[in-house]
């Protein structure tokens, strides 16, 4: 794997502008650890801990209380190793690198929940719990914009309950993925529904800025209290959508540093799967949302000419559109010079039919022509047609056995065109290509998070250079593969 995609983990992301919370913790934080300061240990020590701190159990005393701590300063220890009756203990000295890495990872799960709810506290006190906001808002309003997020925040709270009483039971051995995996029910109860609000949530909010006189300015009065610390309520908003997803790759990064074979990475993937399962579930709810949201829209704008089409339809959606240049023949152009007409066609190319159609006043379209993707094939002629200026392909719509219909398409770029072969046919060589004409500007990749291809602008690509980065990225990679395969065999 030689390339990074960014932004491609798990859900889509809501549309209004957002910021990063400070609060929250950073990502790939990998901390040297001191046992591995103590050692000069390196990326190559992979070596078991000694013995004598397996069998240790250290309950954490009341000045090292984790909820006590985070109660009385609102924060609390960024590193395991830094908790005083870890590094009284001595553990910290017959730790191998991976498990002070693992026990880490562990950690960072705790404190990024706490973090997390400190600023869902934030969203449901300041925000949704101001009296003037709420008398501004009227009831429909209010629930469309901050949907289940005190349910959220109960939801996360409790979470963060039973994490903490693990840690604080044996801070030295201590175990999250179960935990994990009792609260995945749960989870999937709040974050499903909120995700799936996200559309209302964001018409919302729009809506009240242009329509709500109020609205704007009591908001803004709010977002400069400095308990947002300069941050405005979508930053508040759009945590649920990102706490879920980092949820499954923190569990994920467990999973890598857990000992093969062992019962740790039993829990650990069935935790990893259950998160994984959740992420999808609210990917595909939010789509199915926005996909018929987008079809309605369009069958206001899309008129076919002299039939009727049903647009709308639950298992349909737009992959596609855009405009490209057909050229034709002029008939009284002699054989041997070959004049070409042009004229601009529309195409909306949807998951189960290409509709090809002329633009018309006010947005609107009018088909002329549409196909099942079935009856489509298409040919790259580029490199086979003499006299022909441009990026061409040829579209030709089949009915049964005999060609029905056929257009010679110019694209205005390289990469334009191979990523509307790729998109009209599918199953064609040219999906698997890694990378088609990146001096352009695109890039044709697929998203580890679900195994999806498709193109991505090459600004939200970056090369990993480093030999070793992308080893280590393959043997992370085949080890979530391995262990998530062996959770579905059949028991011998």
């Amino acid at each position: 794997v030689t390339r990074a995609l960014e932004g491609t983990h798990g859900l889509a992301r809501p549309s209004f502008p957002s910021r990063p919370l400070s609060g929250i913790q950073r990502r790939g934080q990998r901390p040297r650890t001191a046992a591995a300061a103590a050692r000069g240990g390196g990326p190559g020590d992979e070596a078991e801990g000694a013995e004598e701190g397996r069998g240790r159990r250290a309950n954490l005393s009341p000045s090292s209380s984790f909820r006590a701590q985070r109660s009385a300063r609102g924060s609390t220890f960024s590193l395991w190793q830094d908790i005083p009756d870890v590094r009284g203990s001595g553990v910290l000295a017959t730790l191998s690198l991976r498990d002070c890495k693992l026990q880490e990872a562990k950690f960072e799960l705790i404190t990024s929940e706490a973090s997390y709810i400190h600023s869902l506290s934030v969203a449901v006190g300041h925000f949704l719990g101001s009296a003037e906001l709420s008398e501004c808002l009227g009831a429909q309003d209010k629930q469309w914009l901050f949907s289940k997020l005190p349910e959220v925040k109960s939801t996360s709270e409790r979470f963060l309950q039973d994490l903490e009483q693990r840690l604080e039971a044996d801070v030295l051995r201590f175990s999250v993925c179960d935990v994990v995996l009792d609260h995945c029910p749960a989870f999937r109860r709040v974050y499903l529904p909120y995700v799936t609000n996200q559309a209302y949530q964001e018409r919302t909010y729009q809506r009240l800025l242009l329509e709500n006189p109020r609205f704007p300015g009591i908001l803004a009065r709010l977002e400069e209290s400095p308990v947002c610390q300069r941050l405005p309520l979508t930053s508040f908003l759009i945590l649920p959508f990102q706490r879920i997803t980092r949820l499954k790759m923190l569990v994920e990064n467990i999973l890598k540093r857990t000992a093969q074979g062992s019962e740790d990475e039993d829990m650990a993937t069935k935790a990893f799967n259950a998160l994984k399962e959740l992420v999808q579930e609210c990917n595909a709810s939010v789509q199915s949302m926005k996909r018929t949201e987008e079809l309605i829209h369009l069958s206001k704008k899309i008129h076919f000419e002299g039939k009727i089409f049903p647009l709308i339809s639950q298992a349909r959606w737009l992959v596609r559109h855009g405009e490209l240049v057909e050229l034709a023949p002029l008939p009284a152009a002699p054989p041997a010079k070959l004049k070409l007409s042009s004229k601009a066609v529309y195409l909306h190319l949807f998951n189960d039919c290409l509709l090809l159609s002329r633009r018309k006043e006010l947005g609107k379209f009018a088909v002329f022509v549409h196909a099942k993707m079935a009856e489509l094939q298409v040919r790259d002629l580029s490199l086979k047609l003499q006299g022909i200026p441009g990026h061409v392909f040829l579209l030709q719509l089949l009915h049964g056995q005999h060609m029905k219909h056929q257009f010679l398409l110019r694209a205005r770029t390289e990469s334009e065109k191979q990523r509307w072969i790729s998109a009209l046919c599918p199953s064609s060589p040219q999906e698997d290509k890694e990378v088609i004409s990146e001096g352009e500007g695109w890039l044709e990749g697929v998203r580890l998070a679900d195994g999806e291809k498709g193109w991505v602008p090459q600004a939200y690509v970056e090369e990993i250079s480093s030999l070793s980065a992308r080893l280590r990225n393959l043997r992370e990679n085949k080890r979530v593969t391995s262990a998530t395969s062996k959770l579905g065999e059949a028991p011998v």
